[in-house]
């Protein structure tokens, strides 16, 4: 992930949603839901791309907001 997007995960039972780069998560509390929810919020706000994990840290669902590639390459 590029420093500035959103990830949004679980540490030790707590849901959180931190932009890539800072030392601590901006948004903490709630289900995966209201943090995912949260975090896509944060990412369309800074035109970045948005990352959920499941519990295990497999990525479950990854959105861009901007910058993206147009035509797409490859």
């Amino acid at each position: 992930m590029a420093k500035g997007d959103i990830r949004t995960y679980n540490e030790d039972g707590v849901w959180k949603s931190k932009v890539e780069g800072s030392s601590r998560a901006a948004h903490t509390g709630g289900t995966k839901a209201d943090q995912a929810a949260i975090g896509r919020n944060m990412a369309v706000d800074r035109s970045v791309e948005h990352v959920t994990t499941n519990l295990d840290g497999k990525i479950s669902a990854k959105n861009s907001y901007g910058n993206d590639a147009f035509p797409p390459k490859g």
